[in-house]
């Protein structure tokens, strides 16, 4: 299987290859120039050409170019592709302290500690991502060949899309070497062998062939570890990159010697090099002053032509003269009609004709490119970089948040006089509780992280300059508990700027129709009627300690903690009980319960109303209808803008305030008001009924009553923590996977023991655990480093240290995984509480989770309902299929592996257990 062939098709390959930089001495500089790339672009070049997919013309080569002819090719590549759109690159990588990022960097790029970005002069992977995205083509494939390139893996693009397949030429957080400057870099040069070994090559295959010639080779990266190249794709998607038959391009007559690389081109504005042809490039003022003259003298052939059909003059020789004057190729009597008016009439309507749509292909072109040169590349070529913000929210507020800063960043209020971006902005999400405890508690360890398992650059993103949370009441939580030494400063809104009401979403086959059953009751007597209604009925929320949408739900699920006829939060999880953890966010809810139609079809959600109108990323033709139900003690989702302000960043202060106060005013007024309304959120104050003008969803009722007031500062912490505790103290057993072929991935917080320990957090004083290490060294199969039994973060970490080793054996997983959940059974039968089993492993030893004896621990998984995550170190592990996802979706548990920020995942799933911190 080849997978698709796109031959017949509009296909464009970008190269671009970063040889040369600007900035090489410390210390801001990158670490120096790449001649091999110089030597990577001729060789794939010349093998596209004869791999018979891309033609001559669909290929284009740009040699170290800046940041703006990057955005500038690409989106050019990205519009014109319509069959297959490959993008290849090669020159320095770099990654933020979170890893979450890669920088892909240019020929002007920096490192600029404490500036205007991480990496000045470099092109974020997330929006060269989103700019693939936006294009029509069948086939997106992403070529990387440098530094940390496997850290792309971790950049999830904004709305999930089949199409992308990605090579990336090395696992992630791995540094390697460009080789011989006189030769391509190791992993091109393999990439190219193979490409023009003959035969069909797709990209699946590709890949596999990759990893096995560059482990034969011997290759290693940086810090001593094995070479390997990984490939993401969506199960069952492929794509040809060569055929046998090849000879689509015209090949050069010889191999052009690299030379030096060209510089940028020296013309108005940014523009291509010399190799970055076929193609128009960017029109500067000159062409587009060039442009307007012709479609001046276009008009004026056109009112000739008018004038030719109105007068119906009778000269012939003077209507072909009027029909050169406007169109030379125009001829005379090209119709055969020998009726000199008839003739006149058709010659004059086709020019007119014509003329239209030359007019307006002239005007879209000037569009076009007043667009590529004022917008992508950030203004007119004499801007400055424009001042970058970054904006953190809530995650099921990202996309709302998203669409409003795009908005932003093309009006006016983001212009300056001279036609300048004001301010760029960045916008990322993180979890809720984890945000607030970040800004509480830990912002000396945002602005230098000390310590490995207290890092919130990692956990949560860059220091943000705004925040905006889903709640006032969260801005209200830092500030209240926030440490004396904090050096983050909250100016918050004193009121909110938008409002979504939290509904019970629920199938409009078991929906109510009265509407006095659909507003007012209190949340448990709707999840009650509903059950009564139908015994079979379901109700799901997402995980209140990542998003405000589950946690505000929860406090209507609790009531008061310690007031008369409040639930005990052990009998008020009964009521959205669910298998497996909860979806982090309601988007994601919306989108797993079609997974089965029967569970889709009698469960209800609990999610912002918002997303019923603006939709979800999923299939909406899978989804069931439903109708929403507004509990009246559930309160609503209120976004407000945080100005968040650190020590230490007085160089530019003043110019950081004003453009996120322009920011504020643009997002809180009007044109903000208007882009959140469109997404399906109400006015923030009033009776916060949908607008007239407004297109009201499905399901949906315009202007229910009462709405709840906003949630409470208190009553969010409380219902918190009794959500943390509602299932009293944990019971966890990890296992390390200790065998032999684990030493590749044993040191560092990235190591299967640097992963264990930081879990730990997730633990509290009350919770009890044990930690074995598996391998077949000793009688048994596994060896315990910790006994069950509470321990402190530290005795834990000294016991890992001191007996963690690799062992000159194999492991048995299936033996161990068995006895796992034996002792955990024995356990339970004298003090039964919530457990958890964490197998982290290479999988090198998964072929022994295969036959009747694999078939049987599934069985006992299932029986047991006990949940077991799987953390794989390699990527693929948790693919549909695999031994770790089968295990894992039996016992409800979750899979991981390195596709994953296996860190922060892993330390959330054991905090789901346990009653340490999130």
């Amino acid at each position: 299987m080849t997978g698709y062939d796109s031959r017949g098709k509009a296909n464009r390959a970008l190269l671009v290859g970063v040889s040369e930089y600007d900035n090489t001495a410390p210390p801001d500089g990158v670490p120096g120039d790449l001649p091999a790339v110089k030597h990577n672009l001729n060789r794939l070049a010349e093998a596209l050409r004869h791999g018979g997919v891309f033609a001559e013309r669909e290929i284009t080569v740009c040699r170290s170019p800046d940041q703006g002819t990057f955005d500038q090719e690409l989106w050019k590549a990205a519009s014109e592709a319509d069959g297959v759109l490959l993008l290849y690159f090669a020159g320095h990588g770099a990654i933020p302290n979170a890893g979450d990022e890669l920088f892909l960097q240019m020929r002007n790029a920096r490192v600029v500690a404490g500036g205007h970005a991480v990496f000045p002069g470099a092109v974020l992977f997330s929006l060269a991502q989103a700019m693939l995205t936006a294009s029509s083509a069948r086939r997106i494939v992403v070529v990387l060949d440098c530094c940390f390139a496997g850290n792309a893996a971790w950049v999830r693009p904004e709305t999930p899309d089949k199409r992308r397949l990605l090579l990336m030429s090395v696992q992630p957080n791995h540094r390697i070497d460009a080789g011989d400057p006189d030769t391509p870099t190791p992993f091109t040069a393999e990439l190219v062998k193979l490409l023009e070994a003959g035969g069909d090559v797709s990209f699946r295959a590709l890949v596999d062939d990759l990893r096995a010639g560059m482990s034969a080779a011997g290759h290693r990266t940086v810090r001593g570890d094995a070479w390997e190249p990984e490939g993401r794709a969506e199960p069952g998607m492929d794509v040809l990159l060569a055929t046998g038959a090849g000879g689509t391009g015209t090949p050069p007559a010889t191999d052009p010697d690299p030379g030096p690389d060209p510089g940028p081109d020296p013309g108005p504005g940014p523009g291509p090099g010399p190799d970055s042809e076929p193609w128009a490039p960017d029109p500067g003022p000159g062409r587009l002053r060039r442009v307007g003259a012709i479609l001046v003298r276009w008009l004026g052939g056109m009112g000739a032509a008018w004038a030719a059909l109105i007068g119906r003059r009778r000269d012939s020789g003077a209507r072909e003269d009027q029909g050169r004057a406007g169109n030379p190729d125009v001829q005379a009597g090209d119709s055969g009609d020998e009726n000199g008016t008839g003739q006149e009439w058709r010659r004059a309507r086709r020019l007119v004709a014509g003329g239209v749509v030359m007019l307006v292909l002239a005007v879209t072109a000037l569009g076009i490119g007043f667009y590529r040169h004022l917008v992508l590349t950030g203004g007119p070529s004499s801007c400055a970089p424009s001042l970058e913000l970054r904006v953190l929210t809530d995650p099921d507020l990202e996309p709302t948040v998203r669409a409003a800063a795009d908005a932003y960043l093309t009006s006016e209020a983001n212009i300056t006089g001279d036609g300048c971006r004001r301010s760029g902005i960045t916008v990322y999400s993180a979890g809720a509780a984890d945000a607030v405890t970040a800004l509480r508690k830990q912002t000396g360890a945002w602005q230098e992280p000390r310590e490995a398992d207290t890092n919130p650059q990692r956990d949560v993103g860059p220091q943000p300059d705004v925040w905006i949370p889903a709640s006032p009441a969260d801005a209200a939580r830092v500030v209240a508990g926030q440490d004396t030494d904090a050096v983050a400063e909250l100016d918050a809104d004193q009121e909110p700027f938008a409002y979504s009401p939290v509904v019970l979403a629920v199938p409009q086959g078991i929906a109510v129709d009265e509407l006095d059953d659909r507003t007012g009751p209190p949340l448990t007597r709707m999840i009650d009627d509903l059950r009564r209604r139908h015994a079979d009925a379901a109700v799901r929320r997402p995980d209140p300690e990542f998003t405000d949408t589950g946690l505000l739900a929860t406090i209507a699920l609790y009531g008061t903690p310690g007031a008369a006829g409040a639930p005990d939060p052990r009998r008020a999880e009964d009521r959205v009980a669910q298998s497996g953890p909860p979806a982090p966010t309601a988007a994601e809810l919306l989108c797993t319960l079609p997974d089965d139609d029967a569970v889709d079809n009698r469960t209800a959600a609990l999610v912002p109303e918002f997303l019923l109108k603006s939709g979800v990323g999923c299939d909406s033709a899978r989804r069931t209808p439903r109708m929403a139900q507004y509990p009246g003690d559930v309160p609503g989702l209120e976004p407000v803008f945080v100005r968040v302000r650190w020590q230490g960043a007085d160089r530019d202060e003043d110019d950081r305030d004003r453009e996120a106060e322009a920011f504020r005013a643009w997002l809180t007024g009007e044109d903000g008001r208007v882009t959140f309304a469109r997404d399906g959120f109400r006015p923030a104050a009033g009776d916060r009924a949908l607008p007239d003008s407004t297109e009201v969803a499905q399901g949906v009722l315009r202007a229910p009553s009462p709405l709840t007031e906003s949630a409470g500062r208190d009553a969010m912490e409380a219902s918190l923590e009794a959500y943390r505790g509602a299932n009293g103290p944990g019971r966890v057993l990890f296992l390390l996977d200790s065998s032999g072929s684990m030493a590749g991935q044993w040191e560092g917080p990235s190591g299967g023991p640097g992963l264990l320990k930081q879990s730990l957090g997730g633990l509290g004083d009350r919770d009890e655990y044990a930690v074995w290490a598996v391998s077949d060294a000793g009688e048994d199969t596994y060896d315990t480093l910790l006994p069950f039994g509470p321990h402190s973060g530290k005795d834990a970490e000294r016991a890992i240290d001191r007996g963690a080793r690799v062992r000159d054996a194999e492991a048995n997983p299936l033996g161990a995984l068995r006895a796992a959940l034996d002792a955990m059974e024995v356990r339970d039968a004298d003090d039964e509480r919530p457990g958890l089993i964490v197998f982290v492993t290479d999988d090198e030893d998964a072929d022994r989770l295969a036959g009747d004896g694999f078939g049987n621990l599934l069985d006992i998984a299932r029986a047991r309902g006990l949940p077991v995550a799987m953390v794989s170190l390699k990527g693929g592990g948790c693919d549909a299929g695999k031994p770790d996802a089968r295990l894992s979706e039996a016992s409800g548990g979750r899979c991981l592996d390195a596709d994953d920020d296996l860190g922060a995942a892993l330390h959330d799933e054991v905090a789901r257990t346990g009653t340490g911190e999130t």
